[in-house]
């Protein structure tokens, strides 16, 4: 069994309008942005990074801005909903806010005795807030949004499955918990994880397939402390026979993918060497950052990026 993952890492997306999802993360959610920089694969669409202050483990919202990209399809085979962590006490004020700024999906209900606040990102994204009432992490905090209310990071996230045989097998080797069971849902937790330790697994053998599009989760990125465990997470896959990429380089973490049986593109990512590598931290996000193979193109590409800001 894997010992090594402390819980997610980063959960990454797709969205139809960088300056739209720009604004709904850093306004009407009040997280930070900590990096602005491009697709590595392709250069012609953003790659937006927010969390909190440092953009810690564990906290971190990531987009690919594909412009005028079709919405996707709820179904299975996916991360159904991306949950966000706030103070017991805080979703009153989380309901009137969203209701003043016309953001949909809006839904209170209970979770595993924790409450619940639903609701829908600028592309129909499945977004979630959950009630604590232990969580110690330090949030970035916003206008307008006080601290007792403010974001803390990842709560977890819910999968939609057909069958969750395959995928709580999974979770268990990579050392997660089962926690307990409501209704189709079965929860999973990871001991002394980094606060976005929870993971439901919702069974739904009726439901379509997902069609992946603007609002989908592109892959879900858990987290180990460094490269050396990295590598001992990545050979403990493969000797079970996991299909696992080589370890790629992505500036701020080092990566590594394979896809679940569930259909779930799963990551193991590194906690090192971090947002600041190249901006100190006081400036986070502020400028557009590329990989060293773009650089000289960088005219080019900032031309052809709309800018964040109006």
């Amino acid at each position: 069994m894997i010992k090594d993952i402390k819980g997610l890492h980063h959960v990454t997306s797709m969205a139809s309008d960088a300056r739209q999802n720009n604004c709904f993360f850093t306004n009407t959610l009040g997280l930070r942005r900590v990096k602005q920089t491009v697709n590595f694969d392709d250069p012609s669409v953003y790659h937006l990074y927010y969390g909190d202050g440092t953009g810690s483990a564990g906290t971190v919202m990531t987009y690919f801005p594909f412009p005028n990209m079709m919405l996707g399809r709820p179904g299975v085979g996916e991360v159904g909903e991306t949950q966000f962590s706030v103070p017991k006490g805080s979703l009153k004020f989380w309901q009137d806010r969203f209701t003043m700024q016309g953001v949909d999906g809006l839904e209170l209900d209970t979770v595993f005795g924790a409450n619940r606040l639903r609701f829908m990102g600028p592309d129909g994204d499945g977004l979630a807030l959950i009630e604590s009432s232990d969580d110690t992490r330090a949030p970035w905090v916003a206008d307008g949004i006080p601290d007792d209310a403010a974001i803390r990071g990842f709560a977890g996230a819910r999968f939609s499955l057909h069958d969750t045989t395959a995928t709580e097998e999974l979770l268990s080797f990579m050392g997660y918990q089962r926690a307990g069971k409501e209704g189709d849902v079965t929860r999973f937790v990871i001991p002394n994880g980094n606060g976005a330790d929870t993971i439901d697994l919702a069974a739904l053998p009726k439901t379509p397939f997902a069609r992946p599009g603007a609002g989908s989760v592109h892959h879900i990125a858990f987290a180990v402390d460094n490269r050396e465990k990295q590598l001992e997470v990545r050979k403990a896959l493969m000797d079970t026979g996991y299909q696992v990429t080589p370890v790629i380089d992505r500036d701020y973490f080092w990566a590594i993918y394979f896809r679940t049986p569930g259909g779930v593109l799963f990551e193991v990512a590194t906690n090192e060497p971090g947002f600041n590598r190249d901006e100190d931290t006081a400036h986070l996000g502020e400028a557009l950052k590329l990989p060293s193979r773009y650089e000289d193109y960088r005219d080019e590409i900032q031309a052809n990026l709309v800018p964040l800001a109006a």
